[in-house]
């Protein structure tokens, strides 16, 4: 119905988005990275994917085709909402959710707030023929091995996903990953 959305931000916060089009002001709940490369005032974009209910009509943003992709891959498993959806998508990019339930790794979704064992054997059960892993993405055990390394350093969960996610696909194995992700927080 509401593909894709382009406007000027007008109002950023945490969680969403409002996107002025046309005159109208529409409210896009985001992932955190989605939302970090939005500025108040600016041009932006986002595909989007509208959620119907009884009660609500809520729209889901996303940066790029892939995304909104895989997150409506995810809808298809019973128990998963939007929001879940959009939790896992803030856990890790595309390729490392689909290495991880190619893998069959539960236990890697159930890092996600919502999500627990049964419905990350389930997301993992129902989608792992369907979730192909594409060329050339970072290993689910590097960067699982990076994000424990970081933990051990002192930092949260939130801020090693955003440095692993700010490191290049071509790093794979685990020690580079990690060496890129510090450098991304200013470690040298």
């Amino acid at each position: 119905m509401i593909g894709r959305i382009e406007g000027e931000v007008s109002v950023r916060r945490a969680g969403f988005v409002i996107l002025s089009a046309g005159g109208v002001g529409y409210k896009i709940a985001a992932t955190r990275e989605a939302l970090a490369s939005l500025k108040a005032g600016e041009k932006a974009s986002l595909w989007t994917h509208l959620a119907v209910r009884e009660n609500a009509l809520d729209l889901y943003g996303f940066q790029t085709e892939e995304e909104l992709r895989f997150f409506e891959t995810l809808l298809t498993v019973s128990g998963v909402g939007p929001k879940s959806a959009l939790a896992i998508l803030d856990l890790a990019p595309v390729e490392t959710l689909r290495s991880a339930i190619a893998q069959g790794n539960a236990q890697y979704l159930t890092k996600v707030s919502g999500v627990g064992r049964k419905t990350a054997g389930k997301i993992v059960l129902e989608l792992r023929e369907k979730v192909g892993v594409g060329a050339g993405g970072a290993s689910l055990q590097g960067d699982e091995d990076a994000l424990e390394a970081m933990r051990s350093l002192g930092y949260s969960l939130h801020e090693a996903r955003d440095a692993l996610r700010n490191v290049p696909r071509e790093v794979t194995e685990g020690s580079e990953r990690l060496r890129a992700a510090l450098k991304v927080l200013g470690v040298k």
